[in-house]
């Protein structure tokens, strides 16, 4: 079975799906990196406070005794030596005494430049010296001794280090993130593409089908998704195959209604050619004219069920059937007439609205119609009714009272084209076609009825 070529360039499922899946990974990453980078903040900014607090405490434990300030020259130190194995984890502090309000320690000198006085607790300070300005997490006890002696303590941190310290614990919590990222990748990629492999499987299934046969995908599958798409494909391989049998069906009955008015057409051209007296010759002719006209109409119902086909897709609206009934009697009537026939029309004077394609009722109801003006003997009473049944089904019933020599009911093959016709639109809106014998004086009834809440079918 050939296969159309795609008009455009297509991609792998299981390529499409890793990028998304590297995508979503690279989000997942870049949140960790804040949330690590804001965590360690946090998370340093919570010890430093406890360095602080722990620092002053200690300082205000070790002068317990209180001694006598210094003087102030004697206990500043303008800068501290730090250590050798000083990290992030262990911040340069900034420590200040004062003893009975004079500065007795000052590490780092910061004393002429803090604002005065400092509230006790933790805080956040701008220092500024000379031109330079630097922001300082400070935290301010002091203690008061039995003599009425007091002393504060100040232990200040530059924020600085603390931004230092959230960054080192965010790249010691992201750095196994950005290792394991590139195998994680290849690892999704493997699984994808292992995990797409019941849906290859399946394609190919699908691609080695042969609707003509009959074969339809086994409806064993590993997973659920899969199985609602082969009972899917299922059923529209079982819709194709009704309409391939009646394709093939509709092909056997043109083919049957074509093949006497052609084998006469041939015959009777014989006959005219063959025949010596001209009225034998004249009425070969007229023979020839009446087949030519048969096979002509067959052609015009094969055109109007193309048409009708064609019409298929379009939307459907409100019909009124009487309005639509009264247009096609008008229409038939003449030939009606010549042919002996008569019309009539039995409709309440509302409307009797329908859902439907107006094009493709009419068509159904003029071959109702005129299958039974031609399948007919002459003077016959031909009705179309238009009623509701007591079960709330809207009718419109083509009677007559005529005998049908020849003419096709649902119960004998070969259908015609007409009712094969009115078949294929009733099946498309929905509508039941119904065959029966009716009440006297009538002998043939074709309805079509609309039952409430059927739905049309393709």
């Amino acid at each position: 079975m050939p296969h159309a070529e795609p008009t455009h360039q297509t991609r792998a499922l299981s390529r499409h799906l890793w990028q998304w899946t590297l995508v979503a990974l690279a989000a997942v990453w870049f949140t960790l990196t804040a949330m690590a980078y804001y965590t360690g903040l946090h998370e340093a900014g919570e010890v430093t406070d406890g360095q602080l607090v722990s620092t002053a405490e200690l300082l205000l434990r070790a002068s317990a005794g209180m001694p006598s300030p210094a003087a102030p020259a004697s206990g500043v130190n303008a800068g501290a030596v730090r250590g050798p194995d000083v990290s992030g984890y262990s911040p340069e502090l900034h420590v200040l005494l004062w003893d009975q309000g004079q500065v007795s320690l000052d590490t780092h000198g910061l004393a002429p430049a803090l604002p005065a006085p400092l509230a006790l607790g933790h805080q956040t300070i701008t220092v500024v010296r000379g031109e330079r300005s630097t922001r300082f997490r400070a935290y301010v006890a002091e203690v008061t001794a039995p003599q009425g002696a007091s002393r504060r303590a100040a232990v200040l941190v530059d924020t600085s280090r603390l931004k230092a310290l959230a960054r080192d614990i965010a790249e010691h919590i992201v750095r196994p993130a950005i290792i394991l990222l590139p195998l994680i990748a290849l690892l999704l990629g493997w699984v994808i593409r292992r995990g797409l492999r019941p849906v290859h499987r399946l394609s190919a299934e699908i691609a080695a089908l042969d609707v003509d046969k009959g074969q339809m995908l086994s409806p064993n599958q590993p997973f659920r998704e899969l199985v609602s798409t082969v009972a899917a494909i299922n059923g529209m391989v079982q819709r194709l195959q009704t309409q391939t049998r009646r394709e093939r069906q509709f092909a056997s009955d043109v083919a049957h209604e074509l093949r006497t008015p052609l084998t006469a057409l041939v015959l009777q051209a014989r006959q005219v050619r063959e025949a010596s007296a001209p009225g034998q010759r004249d009425a070969a002719a007229e023979q020839v004219e009446q087949q030519a006209l048969l096979s002509g109409r067959i052609l015009a119902q094969l055109l109007d069920l193309a048409r009708a086909q064609n019409l298929c897709g379009q939307t459907l609206d409100q019909v009124d059937l009487c309005a639509l009934a009264r247009n096609v009697l008008a229409e038939l009537a003449p030939g009606a007439h010549d042919l002996g026939q008569e019309l009539g029309l039995e409709a309440p004077a509302t409307p009797v609205w329908v859902k439907g394609q107006v094009v493709m009722l009419t068509l159904a109801v003029r071959n109702l119609v005129d299958n039974a003006i031609r399948h007919t003997t002459p003077g016959t009473q031909i009705e179309v009714r238009i009623e509701h049944s007591p079960a709330g089904e809207t009718v419109l019933s083509v009677h007559d009272d005529g005998g049908r020599a020849g003419a096709p009911t649902t119960n004998q093959p070969g259908l015609g084209i007409g009712l094969t016709l009115v078949r294929r639109i009733a099946g498309w809106h929905g509508i039941e076609l119904r065959t029966d014998h009716p009440e006297a004086p009538f002998t043939t009834r074709f309805a079509l009825v609309w039952t409430p809440g059927k739905t049309p079918v393709s």
